[in-house]
């Protein structure tokens, strides 16, 4: 008898790879649009910025916490970032964009700040950081939109145009800094020190603390770093769509955090992988892409969404339930 165990996922990814095979064939077979080039390439583009703010949100979790602030920080610092523009002129490229991920990382250590030393609850500090942000945004903007930016953060730019059977194609700037940020991760977080003390902080808070970590410094590092990441989706948000509009983003913190419990971050803190998150995204990318092809009410997606996320915080406190039972015995 032929042995299928080699099919058998090992792993969560391997589990979310099956997931993705069968939902690519079902949308061929329901689409003829699907499966072209152009529409996987606009794909992958439009959740570009999906992906930069889902690999940030990665590394919040895996130390334990979460934080829904950062499509809001991506708000606000697009429109400080167009504001100095329009009112001043400020057109120096390199420093907009250093300045965009300070303003980011400032609002990832606040962040840090009152949930580490206030031991307050990390959901409802950046729920709190999120209506903050956003409801002051749109009151001192009166949700005006800006459209008269910089030549370099709307001027679209070919990173690898290529041809098959005569026609051309092109691997947009989204896309790329997606990747590179991708491998920024991966780096950060299995090839570091400091990515084995991300990990060991989301394991065990107080274990990590008793052997020399300094939990409060990684907290600070993790927030400011998806602060940072919040900035540059913001900006290639803006780059993308031309505009800056106060609530482009704001509504879209389901999607990334669906994407990342997907990819096998658990909300527990400690597990997860860049794949896995990368994988996740894609996957709410197709599903949104394929549903909508075939005529699907884009509200249904809510409620896709909304299951898959009752569906991993149900198995992450499942298996850790497991493992402490299984630890008495």
């Amino acid at each position: 008898m032929r042995d299928f165990s080699f099919f058998k996922p090992r792993s969560s990814q391997g589990w979310l790879a099956w997931v993705l095979l069968f939902f690519i064939v079902l949308f061929s077979f329901t689409s003829d649009q699907f499966l072209t080039l152009q529409n996987l390439l606009d794909l992958t583009e439009t959740y570009a910025v999906t992906g930069i703010f889902a690999l940030g949100l990665f590394v919040v979790l895996v130390t334990g916490g979460i934080d829904i602030s950062f499509a809001a920080v991506a708000s606000v610092v697009q429109y400080i970032i167009a504001s100095l523009f329009i009112q001043f002129g400020f057109d120096n490229a390199p420093l907009s964009i250093v300045l965009a991920i300070a303003c980011g990382m400032l609002f990832g250590v606040i962040n840090a700040v009152l949930i580490y030393w206030l031991r307050i609850v990390s959901i409802i500090i950046t729920i709190s950081m999120q209506a903050l942000l956003f409801g002051m945004l749109m009151w001192l903007t009166e949700g005006r939109s800006l459209y008269n930016l910089p030549e370099w953060w709307t001027t679209l730019h070919d990173v690898l145009p290529f041809s098959v059977d005569g026609q051309t194609y092109q691997v947009g700037l989204p896309l790329t800094i997606m990747l590179i940020i991708a491998a920024i991760t991966w780096l950060l977080l299995n090839k570091t020190h400091l990515g084995r003390q991300l990990y060991a902080t989301g394991g065990d808070q107080e274990s990590a603390r008793r052997i020399g970590i300094r939990v409060g410094l990684i907290h600070i590092l993790a927030y400011g770093y998806l602060g940072a990441l919040a900035a540059i989706g913001g900006l290639v948000q803006v780059y993308r769509v031309g505009e800056v509009v106060p609530n482009a983003l704001v509504g879209g913190e389901l999607d990334v955090l669906a994407a990342t419990v997907l990819g096998g971050a658990s909300l527990m803190g400690g597990k997860g992988t860049v794949t896995g998150t990368l994988m996740g995204v894609f996957l709410i990318a197709i599903l949104k892409n394929g549903l909508n092809l075939v005529g699907v009410s884009s509200y249904f997606m809510n409620i896709v969404i909304g299951v898959v996320i009752m569906v991993a915080i149900t198995v992450t406190h499942y298996k850790k339930r497991k493992e402490t039972d299984v630890s008495f015995v």
